[in-house]
């Protein structure tokens, strides 16, 4: 990281070492499982001043700037399972910025405060089974009644869901006709007292090509009242304010790629260099190490990249088409290295006992979650001023 001080480097050290004590021994069981006990992790990461390091001081957080989060997320590329990663990022990442930056002082006391203390886990409800990456198409709707939104509808590929106390909830709740006016945030609870909140279904847990040990549920709200002053910022800005969120999730999803990455390359020389095959080790055969070595300027590459986008992000510049950018690139490096290193393995590649299985299956997610590589080019695309038809 560019200006590295050692504040910075004391959050990355912090966080490696606890995924090192925390996380890592019992990733082989909670994939298994296919759960991972989200509040316990979350609770002493809170209790490390991890969960909200640019988030508000007055709810609990350091008040940073970015490039201190960023540091954060290097050190959970420490982590050996992509979908206890994922989660955490979903807390800090896509489920909470949008409140910390337009919610009412009562509403962040009551969600953000918890969430970055560890006491809550939260999730963010966009995508639906008609709208993923088309996010103005959403049907889930909240209707005014006296005080409260009547909130009905549902929420499909749900991370976190499962164990969520708490849903952003992107839904309809005004009558404008502009689908990009008519949506607001609202944060709605998932449970009370312990129990789950009346109307809200959990309907099926979702089983995935990945990312096994993160809970990913589909969720039905059948007549949900919420007051309507868990409305985040103001009525129909909702849409506005998601697509903020994205660009910090985008962002934040590859600023650990690098470090992923680099793992898997050494990974691949060390096991390479001890196979031996016709006589001699595998790395010594050309089409290896020269691949092994383009991969790893790819790798640098993204580097110099993510690392642009935090320093402006840090700045409070613009960065949608850098996060787009490093997204794609992300997304598209990762699926690389993952199936080359894996033929690198040859069969032990294949085997459940190697780490590249885990990672190949885990890793395809990035170029679909949080805005599909089309969406991504379609952004850059109309940041250039090229997109079809706009002359």
């Amino acid at each position: 990281m560019e200006h590295e001080t050692s504040q910075h480097k004391m959050i990355r050290e912090t966080t490696q070492q606890f995924v090192e004590a925390e996380i890592n021994p019992h990733v082989e069981e909670w994939e298994r499982e296919g759960l991972y006990p989200a509040h316990e992790i979350f609770k002493k990461l809170g209790d490390l001043d991890l969960l909200g390091i640019c988030k508000p001081e007055e709810y609990g957080g350091l008040g940073a700037d970015f490039s201190y989060h960023a540091a954060f997320l290097e050190g959970l590329g420490a982590c050996h399972a992509g979908g206890v990663a994922m989660s955490i990022k979903v807390q800090t990442d896509m489920a909470t910025p949008a409140l910390a930056k337009h919610g009412s002082d009562k509403l962040r006391r009551q969600f953000l405060a918890p969430s970055i203390a560890g006491d809550l886990v939260s999730c963010i409800g966009v995508s639906e089974t008609g709208a993923g990456s088309d996010v103005a198409s959403i049907r889930t709707r909240a209707v005014k009644d006296g005080d409260d939104y009547v909130v009905n509808g549902g929420k499909m590929w749900i991370t976190n869901g499962y164990q969520a106390d708490w849903i952003c909830l992107l839904c309809i709740t005004e009558d404008e006709k502009n689908p990009h006016r008519n949506k607001s945030l609202i944060c709605v609870p998932l449970k009370e007292d312990g129990k789950r909140t009346k109307g809200v279904v959990i309907e099926r847990k979702l089983r995935k090509l990945g990312m096994h040990c993160s809970d990913t549920v589909e969720i039905l709200f059948q007549d949900v009242r919420v007051p309507q002053w868990h409305r985040i910022g103001e009525p129909g800005q909702g849409f506005v304010y998601q697509m903020e969120q994205f660009q910090d999730e985008r962002l934040c999803s590859v600023i650990d790629l690098p470090v992923v990455l680099r793992r898997t390359i050494q990974d691949t020389i060390e096991y390479t260099r001890e196979r031996v095959a016709f006589g001699r080790p595998l790395l010594d055969n050309q089409v290896v190490h020269f691949r092994l070595a383009e991969l790893t300027t790819e790798i640098e590459a993204l580097d110099a990249l993510v690392a642009r986008a935090v320093r402006l992000r840090a700045s409070g510049e613009d960065v949608t088409m850098l996060a787009s950018m490093a997204k794609l690139k992300g997304g598209r490096l990762l699926r690389r290295v993952n199936d080359e290193c894996l033929q690198f393995w040859g069969g032990m590649g294949y085997m459940e006992e190697a780490p590249m299985p885990r990672r190949y299956r885990d890793g395809r997610l990035l170029s679909i979650g949080g805005g599909a590589d089309e969406i991504m080019l379609g952004i850059i695309c109309k940041r250039m001023g090229i997109l079809p038809g706009r002359r």
